[in-house]
């Protein structure tokens, strides 16, 4: 369903500055994106809640009991908060990067009939996936919290700088990925696969600590190690990251979001051309 153009270009011609005009365009196509999603679902909002718990019975009993995943130390938090301080936001990561792609091929309609900030079109379903992963999120640490089951309560706190940057690389990637994808088809069908090898290449289900020694260092080049082991140091008390996965992840976003405003930018006004 396309939004309402007269509203859109309502929002467009605000007052305020281009940044909140596209801002609250974003914002809007993001509440009719999730409205849309969920409308008609037996469950509605609620199924964003239960894939990932579904998914983290699967990866805990596979990794927890059929590999017998064991984390170091005496202390050490179970297995099932070790996994869920991390799964979650890799959900909304990789939740956004899929559904944003795509933004603008399938908005084409809408991009020929409205003069509106095409940036927008890619930060609502960046903005929706972690509004709705974020929300349980939050609520499920909480319950952890509450339960006692090892949640540090200033890590809730503390977790939000790593949270917006993992959006805001999301972000940066969103609108390469999205540029390309217009003029390059097979980005959108072949992106599952690089998340999911993205995914076991990163410590999320595991720990640094079961590789090689070798080959430890060479997780820091990994952005998303750097957000991982930060969650579960702030969430869970475990090891810090070192200095150098702290720099490789603000490198990666500043490089994400540098590239991929400048790609978008400079192909934006072909879109029309190839859509």
């Amino acid at each position: 369903m396309l939004p309402d153009t007269s509203s859109l270009s309502t929002v467009n011609t605000m007052p305020t500055g281009r940044l909140a005009a596209m801002l609250a365009l974003a914002l809007q196509l993001a509440r009719r994106d999730l409205r849309n999603r969920y409308l008609g679902s037996f469950s509605g909002g609620a199924w964003a809640f239960l894939q990932p718990l579904v998914q983290l019975a699967v990866y805990s009993f596979v990794f927890g009991y059929i590999f017998k995943q064991r984390l170091p130390g005496a202390d050490a938090p179970g297995y099932v908060p070790f996994l869920i301080v991390v799964l979650w936001p890799w959900t909304a990561f990789s939740e956004a990067l899929s559904r944003a792609t795509t933004a603008i091929q399938d908005n084409a309609s809408l991009i020929g009939k409205v003069a509106l900030p095409r940036t927008a079109l890619v930060l609502a379903p960046v903005m929706a996936s972690f509004a709705i992963h974020g929300a349980g999120y939050i609520g499920l640490l909480l319950v952890m919290w509450l339960g006692g089951v090892g949640v540090l309560p200033a890590g809730l706190v503390l977790m939000l700088p790593a949270l917006a940057l993992l959006f805001l690389l999301a972000l940066g990637l969103a609108l390469l990925l999205s540029s390309l994808q217009v003029f390059v088809r097979d980005i959108a069908p072949a992106l599952p696969q690089l998340l999911m090898l993205w995914m076991f290449l990163s410590p999320v289900f595991y720990g640094r600590y079961v590789m090689p020694e070798s080959a430890r260092p060479w997780f820091d080049l990994n952005p998303v190690s750097g957000f991982a082991e930060y969650l579960r140091f702030v969430l869970l008390g475990m090891p810090a990251p070192g200095l150098t996965a702290y720099v490789c992840s603000a490198v990666a976003v500043v490089l994400a979001l540098g590239v991929g405003l400048f790609v978008f930018r400079r192909l934006q006004r072909h879109f029309e051309d190839f859509l």
